[in-house]
């Protein structure tokens, strides 16, 4: 539990060393617990209150039976295998368990642990993988169905107001400064995005596709979605990236992601 308020205030931190007058930021989104970040970041909710989200949603979801896996499904390219893809799903259905996380070239696992232990018995071995997350448990499915009714009565709808800069939730859905009704975000947040699988590449295909960004920037943090967010790039052939070598050459050449865990790809920003 408390990992998560030392990444968000990491993140926090990041985001606010980013030159504003180099660079218009034109949407913010986030993984996982990476949306309440994202709510903080664009204003919905104040420092202290994300605080307080993040600490109540990691109390509420810690103590459910569960937990993730993640394995890999694409090629040694980066590109998706459907082969592999069509199997995993299979095999999480056999066994009751869900998709939780749409991760770029990796599906991460929800499930019971009796599940996953079947799951992590029957899956083939690719180097690491299948691999238990650890201290995590079975976020973005319906074995956290109990966490909205406790969530909502502690967390009030006040806590939140409208972003000042366009959102990407886990959908892939825009929220924006005009149009976003307060008690629907609220809503999404507390609930479907606590029960439902969270689509990371659809978060990502909306922002390139949508706002065509000159650079995706990745807060320090969140550095181990580099991977994941090349391979949804190779996926779209974005920039004439379509595979791990296009993207390796394009970011030591003129980098389009920016992680700023990289001294030198910060410095490009800050």
């Amino acid at each position: 539990v408390n990992a998560s308020p030392l990444i968000y205030a990491c993140s926090y931190v990041d985001f606010l060393s980013i030159n504003k007058s180099k660079y218009e930021i034109v949407a913010i989104t986030g993984n996982s617990m990476g949306w309440y970040t994202t709510l903080a970041l664009s204003g919905v909710l104040a420092f202290e209150n994300a605080f307080k989200i993040i600490n109540t949603m990691s109390s509420l979801t810690k103590d459910n039976n569960g937990g993730q896996i993640i394995y890999p499904i694409v090629n040694q390219n980066w590109q998706i295998d459907e082969s592999i893809n069509e199997m995993i799903l299979k095999e999480i259905e056999k066994v009751g368990a869900h998709v939780s996380i749409k991760l770029g070239g990796y599906i991460v696992i929800a499930g019971k642990q009796d599940a996953l232990k079947k799951l992590l018995k029957k899956l083939p071995i690719n180097d690491k993988y299948p691999f238990q997350l650890p201290y995590h448990s079975a976020y973005h499915s319906s074995i956290m169905s109990s966490v909205p009714e406790m969530a909502f009565n502690l967390l009030p709808e006040s806590l939140f107001i409208k972003p000042n800069i366009h959102i990407i939730d886990g959908r892939g859905h825009i929220w924006s400064p005009y149009s976003t009704k307060i008690s629907e975000l609220y809503s999404y947040t507390l609930n479907n995005q606590v029960t439902q699988t969270y689509d990371f590449n659809s978060t990502i295909n909306v922002a390139i596709k949508e706002f065509s960004p000159d650079k995706l920037v990745l807060l320090g943090p969140g550095n181990t979605l580099g991977g994941p967010i090349a391979q949804i790039l190779i996926q779209n052939s974005w920039l004439n990236i379509d595979s791990k070598k296009t993207f390796t050459k394009k970011q030591k050449n003129d980098p389009y992601l920016i992680s700023m865990s990289i001294n030198e790809q910060r410095k490009i920003v800050s």
